[in-house]
């Protein structure tokens, strides 16, 4: 029997294999949502495949009741682990007025649920970063136990929101975990040309919080610095940068063609490492799935998927006269 690591960091058989369960169900959204751009039924994807790990791993170290996620376009991970059902990504997808995100407002990956503590993003990357800031600030001041979790792209780390809210946490120890999600590309830009440092969690020093690199394909590993960087934050101890490194699997959205940039046998090697198969792999070797329970979690997953494709595709879109809603202030 193979070293029992779940076990170790205090998470149950039923624990890990909802988080398998979790990691699957995006893949299948992700990969359903391109067939469904490829055929022209929706209009954009930015996806999360290869980044799965990273995503259920943080997001199921946090306290789902009293914690709010900010999360980047990326991120259906932690979304679906906080309480967005794949119907309603599927929504988002096709832009119809059920979408919860913004009633077929924004494009795909502008995640916000006020019930799930889900706050909303923003197009210009980073403007996440001060926002939870912000709320880690509300939360201290009126003594709440609350930490807040941020994501970005390893771009996005050098942008002046990050830096900005990252001092500003230091500073006032604000419960903020901070998590880059490495995955060696902005856009078309590879990591060694975006960063003169030698991993983003360096520029942790500089604003007086720990910061630490894990291996973002590894959902126990982030697990494990997650829920050690919430504790520190609901300590009073403040925040924590944490850098999980994976690599995107998919072009940067369906908008690009990554062949211009990197090569197809750069791809496919990163795609041995994939983290469905290898956490697949772990809980087959701790005994906790088999290859008939991994069939029928696929099955239903597929079902699912399939289910959510259907309602969303046959939804109605909003009212043409809504479009000025939320935009300006309305009469009483």
């Amino acid at each position: 029997m193979a070293e029992n690591r779940h076990k170790e960091l205090g998470l149950s058989d039923e624990k890990v294999l909802e988080m398998y369960e979790t990691m699957l169900l995006a893949r299948k959204i992700d990969e359903r949502m391109w067939l469904l751009n490829r055929s022209g039924k929706i209009p954009f994807v930015i996806s999360c495949q290869g980044q799965e790990a990273a995503q259920i791993g943080a997001a199921f170290a946090l306290d789902k009741e009293k914690d709010y996620v900010l999360p980047y376009y990326r991120d259906m991970g932690v979304v679906l682990t906080f309480g967005m059902t794949a119907q309603e990504l599927m929504l988002s997808g096709f832009a119809k007025a059920e979408d919860p995100n913004s009633g077929g407002r924004q494009m795909p990956g502008h995640f916000g649920q006020k019930k799930n503590n889900i706050v909303t993003g923003s197009s210009p990357v980073t403007t996440q970063v001060p926002h939870a800031v912000g709320i880690a600030l509300a939360g201290k001041m009126e003594k709440k136990d609350l930490v807040t979790f941020v994501t970005f792209g390893e771009g996005s780390s050098n942008q002046g929101d990050f830096h900005e809210g990252a001092n500003f946490a230091g500073v006032h120890k604000l419960p903020v975990i901070f998590m880059c999600e490495n995955n060696k590309y902005a856009i078309s830009v590879p990591i060694e040309k975006q960063l003169a440092c030698e991993k983003v969690s360096d520029r942790a020093i500089g604003y007086g919080m720990p910061g630490v690199t894990v291996d973002g394909n590894d959902p126990l590993e982030v697990y494990k610095a997650v829920k050690e960087a919430a504790d520190r934050g609901r300590r009073g101890e403040g925040p924590t940068l944490v850098e999980t490194v994976s690599y995107r699997l998919t072009p940067h959205s369906s908008d690009d063609d990554d062949r211009s940039y990197r090569s197809p046998d750069e791809v496919a090697k990163a795609k041995t490492n994939d983290p469905i198969i290898t956490f697949g792999a772990y809980l087959k070797e701790v005994g906790v799935m088999n290859d008939d329970s991994e069939k029928e979690i696929n099955d239903r997953i597929m079902k699912l998927v399939n289910e959510a494709t259907d309602y969303a595709e046959n939804a109605a879109y909003a009212d043409p006269e809504s479009a000025l809603k939320y935009v300006y202030a309305e009469e009483k």
